[in-house]
């Protein structure tokens, strides 16, 4: 064979172009490049940690810093110059560095590495987001639902359960169930971002650093809660992606099964196609496609850093911007959604009081099971003589029971059917008040920091 005998021979027997390939392959700056703004803020403290270590003086450190800011303002004004050789962002950052002030800028890297570079410059970023944008539009959603919850009380609709009508409920016990979906996530995200907002900066290629290296010093510049506690796990550390993913796959799913809810046929061309609702339900395949995905890369791999996790971040940034996307939609969706008040009450029907009718007879003192098998009966018999059950006589439902009187008339109210669910998380009227103010006042005691970084 030619070539060496290698069957791809023919189109890589140039070692150019394996050298190309290969770096391609390697590099990741055409998407960690948006790390670029932390990767600066890192840098500046960490710039400042080895001025009080002792190992730049003041005008290194000052040099080192106001060209850290040079290069932030070339990134913002979208002047900064990605040379073929910048295998990633800190690469790339470095290598300005030292164009702008030569030798020192190379003083930087002292003690660190980029195995701890790349751990802290995720960690920024992913809080960065946490505070930004995924907190700010998950609580507005929920606001939505429970603004729409104390306005539309009134409206009445079928409750569902195995995909068929089953009882009456209010439309603002269902927006309120979905808020409380979404307060759960919420909550999740509080105790996500403590995981996230620790500090991997100082622990090296993975024994930590032999310069006296303040890193409580740096964490406190950072805004960062704490430090890593072991070098080793530091570098190779990303729980926090996945359970991110993991927290991100649980928020679109809640939003993706609202979605599939408020869905309707887009087969019919004269329908208006709810492209927003579908395309919310699918982000949820997507991104859960993400968190098993990565997952399956940590599983197998040894401890410390590997070049296996440089796949972490276009799993997280994609997973970041679809969820934006989602959370943004949503909230328009559910702020502009109308519902039709007849129409809905037109949906439901006696047979959805079936089960009031069998509490009624549990009120005169049967036994919920032999009450449950005498509505059984009354719901054969109207569908033996073709009529609603509300339309039998009371003659026909004192052949069945004799617990039966005239007061079984006011089971066929709907509004009545709803108010009888007086117990906490109920349908009534004052559960579901209960649930906003109770909504209402987690939201204005929730407490998602922001970070503050003294940069």
């Amino acid at each position: 064979m030619e070539s060496g005998g290698k069957l791809w021979g023919g189109r890589f027997g140039d070692r150019r172009i394996v050298d190309q390939v290969m770096e391609r392959f390697n590099s990741s700056i055409s998407y960690d490049k948006r790390l670029c703004y932390v990767d600066i803020l890192g840098s500046k403290a960490y710039a400042a940690g080895l001025f009080k270590a002792g190992l730049v003086d003041q005008v290194e450190c000052a040099d080192i810093c106001n060209a850290l800011a040079a290069i932030e303002d070339e990134w913002r004004n979208e002047t900064f110059v990605i040379h073929p050789s910048d295998e990633d962002i800190h690469s790339a950052n470095e290598r300005r560095l030292k164009e702008l002030i030569g030798t020192t800028g190379g003083k930087l890297h002292t003690g660190r590495s980029r195995n701890d570079q790349v751990a802290t410059d995720l960690r920024l970023w992913l809080r960065q987001e946490i505070d930004q944008s995924m907190d700010k539009f998950l609580v507005q959603i929920i606001q939505v639902l429970i603004e729409r919850a104390q306005d539309e009380m009134d409206i009445l609709l079928p409750g569902y359960t195995h995909l068929q009508r089953a009882q009456p409920i209010r439309w603002s016990h269902y927006l309120c169930s979905y808020a409380w979906s979404l307060w759960s996530d919420v909550e999740r995200l509080i105790q996500l971002r403590d995981r996230v907002n620790v500090m991997p900066l100082g622990s090296g290629a993975l024994a930590g650093s032999p310069f006296s290296i303040d890193r409580l010093y740096l964490s406190d510049l950072l805004g960062f809660d704490n430090i890593t506690p072991n070098s080793l796990l530091a570098v190779g550390d990303r729980d926090f992606v996945v359970e991110f993913l993991s927290w991100a796959s649980i928020l679109s799913s809640h939003l993706g099964r609202l979605a599939q809810d408020l869905t309707g046929s887009s087969l019919m061309p004269q329908k208006r196609n709810p492209d927003g609702l579908e395309l919310i339900r699918a982000k949820a395949g997507r991104i859960f496609g993400h968190m098993a995905g990565f997952s399956m890369i940590l599983k197998g791999l040894p401890s410390t850093y590997n070049k296996d996790l440089q796949e972490d971040k276009e799993a997280l940034f994609d997973v970041v911007d679809n969820l934006y996307d989602v959370l943004q939609v949503a909230a328009g969706i559910l702020s502009t959604l109308k519902v039709d008040k007849e129409r809905t009450l037109g949906a439901l029907s006696s047979d959805m009081l079936a089960t009031d009718l069998a509490y009624h007879l549990v009120r005169k003192g049967v036994a919920f099971r032999e009450a449950h098998t005498i509505v059984g009966k009354a719901v054969s018999m109207a569908e033996d003589q073709k009529k609603e059950i509300s339309e039998l006589s009371l003659q026909d439902l004192q052949t069945i029971s004799s617990a039966f009187d005239s007061s079984v008339k006011s089971i066929w109210n709907y509004e009545n059917s709803v108010e009888q669910y007086q117990v906490a998380g109920g349908t009534s009227r004052r559960a579901i008040q209960k649930q906003i103010d109770d909504l209402k006042t987690l939201l204005e005691l929730r407490k998602v920091p922001c970070s503050n970084t003294t940069l």
